[in-house]
């Protein structure tokens, strides 16, 4: 460390690191350092140079670098193991987009190293800190729902050229690896480890091709909890809806820090990712007394940053690991399970 500041390393310049790593890391100046980047061939026609960055095309220049404290991962899911690896065998700390890795057996090793060698490891949760998230919790812990009963989560688009382009099918490339490991962390994260677990797992253009489709029921008891996602919905689900005994709430958009990252409009703006009122979701529910009532509910503000707040205090004040190792390797275990019983 620098000045008790973590000094970062990147392993990958494209869009993981530039949209949704870089501009939060570069907000928390007080707790880290980024001091390398690492790409195959590195440019700069789309994704800026970071002043005081080095940018490197040889991985040794990270991993030999003794300076560096923790190294994140940012390419494309098959890789993950083997750099990994290599960052963790160099006696680094390591942080992984996801899906974490291609499947459950990897993951275990990859941890069983961490563990050997003393070091922090996790995937790239930041969908925990989404907007719509923090609000339908809030709104959970208030108590006016009383009893949960259901809750819906849906992740739509109407893209059909994507899965239309592609003629051949990958496990570890298909949506549900790719947006399931966002909904499914959010799930397991607040609710844990579901009682039983309900796959309906499609490819819509026909077998062999592209997975497009998928709707996961989760069993807490008497609460279930669905996670659904399609790419041929031209008129996309409400992001969350929750139903419990005594009301509803209702969150139609999702959180905003994807859609403002895609714009170039960073987190050095004050209202970015920020909720205005036509964004709020709206609560029904009946009061003790039986009254009716009906408001909409201020968002809570997202901030993919509080990824790295955790990490920060897990390694330089000892606090626990807040994306553990249990819930990655569970959602690992759902996602396989899932794509074996393909339809």
């Amino acid at each position: 460390m620098i000045n008790n500041r973590l000094v970062l390393a990147y392993i990958g310049n494209g869009k993981s690191a530039n949209r949704y790593h870089l501009p939060f890391v570069l907000q928390r100046s007080d707790k880290f350092i980024v001091k390398k980047i690492f790409d195959i061939r590195i440019r700069h026609d789309l994704w800026k140079t970071i002043d005081g960055v080095e940018y490197v095309e040889d991985v040794n220049k990270i991993l030999n670098d003794p300076k560096i404290d923790m190294v994140v991962i940012c390419t494309a899911h098959h890789l993950h193991y083997d750099y990994a690896k290599m960052v963790l065998n160099a006696g680094k700390h390591c942080l992984v987009e996801k899906p974490f890795m291609e499947n459950s057996a990897q993951a275990k090793e990859i941890f069983a190293l961490a563990d050997e060698k003393g070091l922090y490891c996790s995937a790239y949760q930041n969908r925990r800190y989404d907007s719509d998230f923090l609000t339908v919790q809030k709104v959970i812990e208030s108590g006016k729902l009383g009893d949960l009963l259901e809750l819906e989560m849906h992740f739509d688009y109407y893209r059909p050229e994507v899965p239309e382009k592609i003629n051949h099918f990958d496990p570890a490339m298909s949506y549900l690896y790719g947006h399931g490991c966002h909904t499914l962390d959010q799930v397991i994260s607040y609710f844990g480890k579901p009682d039983t677990i309900n796959y309906d797992v499609r490819q819509l253009l026909g077998e062999g091709r592209f997975n497009d489709y998928f709707d996961l029921d989760m069993y807490y008891g008497t609460l279930k909890v669905s996670v659904k996602s399609s790419y041929f919905r031209v008129k996309e689900r409400p992001s969350f809806v929750v139903y419990g005994k005594k009301g509803m709430f209702i969150k139609q958009s999702k959180d905003r820090q994807e859609e403002h990252l895609k714009l170039f409009y960073m987190p050095t703006n004050k209202d970015f990712g920020v909720d205005t009122p036509e964004h709020y979701g709206t609560l029904i529910y009946y009061d003790q007394d039986g009254f009716y009532h009906e408001e909409k509910v201020v968002s809570v503000t997202g901030d993919y940053a509080r990824v790295y707040d955790g990490i920060y205090d897990c390694i330089v004040k000892h606090q626990p690991q807040i994306i553990t190792h249990e819930q990655t390797l569970l959602q690992m275990e759902i996602l396989e399970t899932g794509i074996s019983k393909l339809k």
